[in-house]
């Protein structure tokens, strides 16, 4: 599972968030789930987020913008963990977990929000980071602020204000810039919403909670390498219900089975 939570779970001037947040992430019952925009959170912070919920958190720090995290359920046993060390705008963690199907490396991360030339050079980062995992087994989940290669965004972006519609756009200020997602997926990896067939095009943003700078978008997404969308069963997006006041955006859940093959 991959979620925005949005600063943190909590709205400056406005509602704490956190308790909505645990009862999503409660009811789906990830063992793997990587969260991004932990604004306020430190170790002990997301160790007292955590706990509750049965995970064993793994944060990524921010030296510009919020920290990530990839939280792991037991028994599942964490080999390796830490942040990648490039200077993302937000950040990016990478945890190696050890499954009956061989090592699972996990990467969560939260791309550049305002520059798609910042984020062509971060998914570049990330993709260095795929080649080098220890087994062919993958998954990349975050908030990738782009928009995927294989769908029409012209009407979508037509509806947002000119500042936001910029964070989309190309120089030019005409070209569609999806080329954040396009460097994974020409690196090798597979769109498991993609993959999955899911019910509807999964549109992660926005809730009803809000997001003036969203107009029915995919920002957020999760991505394997083929072994392991070999043996994906499911791909959803979480609406309704807490989900839709919890975040301004919504959380995506992957079902995969990492059984022995």
């Amino acid at each position: 599972m991959t979620w925005n939570i949005r600063t943190g779970g909590r709205d400056r001037g406005g509602a704490d968030r956190r308790a909505a947040v645990a009862e999503v992430v409660a009811a789906q019952q990830p063992d793997v789930l990587a969260l991004q925009e932990l604004r306020g959170f430190d170790e002990r912070v997301l160790a007292d987020f955590s706990a509750p919920l049965g995970l064993r958190p793994h944060l990524a720090r921010s030296c510009l913008g919020q920290p990530v995290a990839v939280l792991v359920r037991p028994p599942l046993r964490t080999l390796r963990a830490g942040p990648l060390r490039r200077p993302f705008h937000h950040a990016a963690a990478r945890v190696v977990l050890a499954t009956d199907a061989g090592p699972l490396t996990v990467l969560g991360t939260h791309l550049n929000p305002y520059s798609g030339g910042w984020r062509r050079v971060e998914v570049d980062w990330l993709a260095r980071a795929v080649r080098r995992a220890p087994g062919p087994l993958t998954l990349l989940g975050g908030d990738l602020n782009s928009l995927d290669p294989g769908t029409d965004h012209s009407a979508r972006l037509d509806g947002l204000p000119p500042a936001y519609r910029r964070r989309h756009q190309r120089r030019d200020g005409r070209t569609v810039d999806t080329r954040a997602v396009a460097v994974l997926l020409d690196a090798g990896l597979v769109d498991l919403h993609r993959a999955a067939n899911g019910p509807d095009e999964g549109l992660t943003v926005p809730t009803r909670h809000g997001g003036a700078e969203f107009s029915g978008m995919r920002l957020d997404y999760l991505l394997g390498t083929p072994a392991l969308a070999e043996r994906l069963l499911g791909c959803r997006v979480v609406r309704g219900g807490t989900a839709e006041f919890a975040s301004d955006h919504y959380p995506l859940v992957a079902d995969v089975d990492l059984g022995p093959g």
